[in-house]
């Protein structure tokens, strides 16, 4: 599982090194590129595929879990006018985005998942790609991954009222490379930029979700996150020479190495993108 030191490596680095590639609500996850070509406009797309595979309203209290810098909060109280917001990250950066933003209606908290009290209960919930940082490698190969998938949705469970919908989005692991260089960049991905996670396979959510939360929907989005992963390299390598000026080579090159994979990964299957709507099995008590 991805500690607070892990998840510094992936995300603190400094949060205008991400303002310059990603969109301009800083949507570090999947766009939806059904109807437009434009990047802002394909992540907006995205929120409002959780909005409403979460069944939220206007009078809704919302928990996004693994919030990021805010943009589903932002999309949520400013495009959707959402009464209450609650957002949780382990980030230190994230969270001080979060803040500089003073988003109304919204509060959030730096705190890992597992360690969250909330003192309410709340009638939707969002999670978008944060799952990929609940097992290692290792936890896999232990054994314990499958604990920490029910734990998660357990917790998820505890922290909803009845009839709660979840919109939940994840990346999969699907194809197993076969290429020495694939499973080499694979590997290299999984402990340079995101140390101590993993992405999880589709029945590893079915079945950790099952005593707690029916799957309504699910819908694969490959192809999509390929084409987000090559929006952001394209982005990053237009601000090339600002961002080795400002951060030095090394990061230009491990970031433009990291997406280089990532389109392939998706382009050669051995990673998808899954959305999902739960529906809170209210009698799994």
């Amino acid at each position: 599982m991805s500690d607070k030191a892990d998840v510094a490596v992936s995300y603190d680095i400094d949060n205008e090194f991400f303002r310059l590639w990603l969109d301009k609500r800083m949507s570090y996850t999947c766009a939806v590129f059904d109807d437009t070509d434009d990047l802002d406009e394909a992540q907006q797309a995205k929120l409002g595929v959780m909005y409403d595979f979460a069944r939220v309203t206007s009078a809704s209290r919302v928990l996004d879990i693994g919030c990021g810098w805010g943009a589903n909060l932002e999309y949520l109280v400013h495009d959707r006018n959402v009464a209450e917001v609650h957002g949780i990250t382990l980030s230190e950066a994230q969270h001080a985005e979060i803040v500089r933003r003073g988003l109304p209606r919204v509060t959030a908290s730096c705190v890992d998942y597992a360690d969250y009290r909330p003192g309410v209960r709340f009638d939707a919930i969002i999670s978008i790609c944060m799952i990929e940082h609940l097992c290692s490698a290792e936890d896999f190969r232990e054994g314990r991954a499958a604990a920490k998938y029910a734990d998660y949705f357990r917790r998820a469970w505890e922290w909803a009222e009845p009839g709660t919908h979840f919109g939940l989005q994840t990346i999969l692991r699907d194809r197993v490379p076969r290429a020495r260089e694939d499973i080499r960049e694979i590997r290299w991905v999984s402990r340079k930029i995101f140390p101590g996670g993993l992405a999880p396979r589709p029945e590893d959510i079915m079945s950790a979700a099952a005593p707690y939360w029916e799957v309504k929907q699910m819908r694969t989005r490959r192809t999509d996150y390929q084409r987000t992963c090559a929006e952001w390299q394209a982005r990053l390598r237009r601000n090339e020479a600002l961002v080795r000026q400002r951060w030095g080579n090394q990061l230009f090159t491990d970031y433009d190495r990291y997406l280089t994979g990532c389109v392939n990964g998706f382009a050669r299957r051995h990673m998808s993108l899954a959305q999902w709507s739960l529906q809170r099995i209210d009698d799994a008590a």
